[in-house]
């Protein structure tokens, strides 16, 4: 996990939310995870991206367009779509403030990336961008669940929506036979990591039915001034 602790480290240095400045409110996802994706230091300069030739034009773009346009690209053809493509794409729609669009599709990365360890045998495939997939739900997880967990209703059906959605578009990059395997049958074991996450999702949803979890959690976004941040 070497590239998650120095894009941490390299996160702090650009403005992690969870720093003790004033609240402000937060609208720059300002990380990097070398060499896919390099925030602009100035929020208003162009990021340095690398994950998908087709869209790494628009993906560097601040016009709201171009990131909607990009969004669209993956979401017509998503079969091939990396989740570290999707987790870049989460990070700008946040930029330019489509967020719930960016909450959507960091889940949707982070579920698609479930089916990957599930299914394919990372180690043996020598796969280096699967910390790089971490890097970037570590670092911009703080950012986008920040203005998720506003709205608990609203975080709840973005997060269902996104599991069925990725229940619906299979990656299909796990079934070509290119990447070795974990034992089993691959379409047996990318059912399990969905059910696996549908899981992990049931049990965030019944924290939240518990009175004293609820005042706990809003108590510390409080002390941590989230909503002047993020609820804006």
């Amino acid at each position: 996990m070497r590239g998650s602790l120095f894009a941490l480290l390299i996160s702090t240095l650009l403005g992690c939310p969870c720093s003790a400045s004033a609240a402000e409110p937060v609208k720059h996802i300002g990380i990097y995870v070398q060499p896919y994706y390099e925030a602009a230091l100035d929020p208003g300069g162009r990021p340095r991206v690398s994950v998908y030739k087709r869209i790494d034009g628009l993906l560097a773009s601040n016009s709201r367009e171009d990131i909607a346009a990009a969004r669209d690209v993956v979401a017509a053809n998503p079969k091939f779509i990396s989740p570290m493509t999707m987790m870049v794409l989460a990070i700008r729609l946040y930029d330019v403030g489509l967020r719930d669009d960016s909450v959507f599709w960091f889940y949707v990365a982070k579920d698609r990336y479930s089916e990957v360890l599930e299914v394919i045998d990372v180690e043996a495939a020598g796969l280096s961008p699967g910390d790089a997939v971490k890097s970037f739900a570590i670092l911009a997880g703080p950012f986008i669940n920040g203005y998720a967990f506003c709205d608990l209703a609203n975080q709840q059906k973005l997060r269902q929506q996104a599991l069925a959605w990725v229940e619906n578009n299979p990656y299909e990059t796990i079934f070509t036979g290119e990447l070795p395997a974990r034992p089993g049958d691959r379409h047996e074991n990318q059912r399990r990591a969905i059910e696996k996450a549908k899981s992990a999702a049931e049990k965030e949803r019944a924290q939240f039915d518990d009175p004293k979890y609820v005042e706990a959690y809003y108590a510390t976004r409080k002390k941590n001034e989230m909503d002047a941040k993020f609820c804006w």
